[in-house]
């Protein structure tokens, strides 16, 4: 349901439930007659994603199939027992918008230790991450293809969660198209609240005045804190992927904005 390069290399112009940082060169924003736009934006329903076309390969097709009756978790409009679909009970981590999902599974792979659930709309995105999972014999990985904002609604229970990752949203760059950017106030308050407290909120992107919207939402939502002074210096957990390293050595910024939820004093 966004040139730090990450490994979402998915089909031209798909956009993963938030679409998920292609290279800034091979990003194409979509293309739209905004006529008519304006007039209904009212009456449509938030969602995390715009929903694009990309061509689903014979390998991501057969993992698809062989593997999201084993891994995915289908959309209900009801709590998610998290503990129960993991069958232990351990720190879970929610990441939206994984694309081609190697981060994903090398995460994971690297922390047995947390439950991890990631949310896609794509096709070819998911078929990947379900040939990673069958590889690498990842068994703390589990992905709901549907509307991250519908999921956060009416599946994540309120503090149940250790952390939330988006990492390379689409940067909507052109001015009029900041308004689909993910990073906004309601989605903030709605992750923020999904949060445990001491749990952690961490986006990152590789378009500057984004990781100034970013940093500028976060701040703003009382529930969270920086843990940083400014931008966060990228911690170990998140890999470096062969697109970020290129642009990296271009020249090219990458921006890691990282809040927790803090500490609420009741007794005030």
């Amino acid at each position: 349901m966004g040139g730090a390069r990450n490994d979402r290399g998915a089909p031209d112009g798909a956009a993963g439930g938030v679409r998920a940082g292609e290279p800034q060169e091979a990003r194409a924003p979509q293309a739209q007659d905004d006529r008519g736009e304006r007039d209904t934006a009212r009456h449509r329903p938030i969602r995390s994603f715009v929903l694009r076309q990309g061509r689903v390969s014979n390998a991501q097709q057969r993992y698809y199939d062989e593997m999201m009756p084993k891994v995915g978790i289908p959309y209900a409009d009801a709590p998610l027992d998290l503990d129960a679909v993991f069958g232990r009970t351990a720190p879970k981590i929610l990441e939206i918008g994984f694309g081609m999902g190697e981060t994903s599974a090398a995460i994971a792979a690297a922390h047995p230790e947390n439950d991890y659930l990631g949310i896609e709309v794509h096709a070819p995105g998911v078929g990947s991450l379900c040939k990673l999972i069958a590889e690498k014999g990842l068994t703390n990985l589990r992905i709901i293809r549907h509307d991250a904002v519908e999921i956060l609604r009416t599946m994540i229970a309120p503090a149940s969660l250790a952390g939330v990752h988006i990492f390379f949203p689409d940067p909507w760059p052109k001015v009029r198209h900041h308004k689909r950017r993910l990073i906004q106030p309601p989605l903030v308050a709605l992750l923020a609240g999904r949060l445990q407290t001491g749990g952690y909120l961490h986006c990152a992107t590789d378009w500057e005045d984004y990781a100034m919207q970013m940093l500028a939402v976060l701040s703003a939502e009382p529930l969270l804190e920086n843990t940083a002074d400014g931008y966060a210096p990228r911690p170990d957990y998140r890999p470096l992927t062969k697109f970020e390293q290129r642009g990296l050595r271009l020249g090219h910024g990458v921006w890691d904005v990282i809040f927790r939820r803090k500490v609420i004093d009741t007794q005030t």
